[in-house]
């Protein structure tokens, strides 16, 4: 049964990971309507501004994930969450 606990945990931490992206991306600020004020997505652009001499730079982490905040997350990166909760769930199904 070990085998099989490790799949099933496997598939839903990919799952998981993928259902729960977008809903942690807005819980921090990063939202389709812009970056919301007083967020954790707020400390990072002011932060990342302040790195950068007034603005953020494209590519940086905080447009990355505004982008997929306002977009939607693309789906390679959605492949990337997926084998990454997977990954994670198959540790969990090891040493369940």
């Amino acid at each position: 049964m070990g085998l099989l606990t490790t799949i099933i945990v496997a598939g839903v931490g990919g799952v998981g990971a993928v259902a729960a992206a977008p809903l942690v991306l807005g819980a921090v600020g990063f939202t389709s309507a812009g970056i919301a004020v007083g967020s954790y997505a707020a400390s990072m652009m002011s932060a990342a501004a302040v790195a950068n001499g007034g603005g953020v730079a494209a590519g940086s982490m905080v447009a990355v994930l505004q982008a997929a905040g306002a977009a939607g997350i693309p789906v390679v990166a959605q492949a990337a969450v997926g084998a990454t909760g997977a990954g994670v769930g198959a540790v969990l199904g090891v040493l369940i």
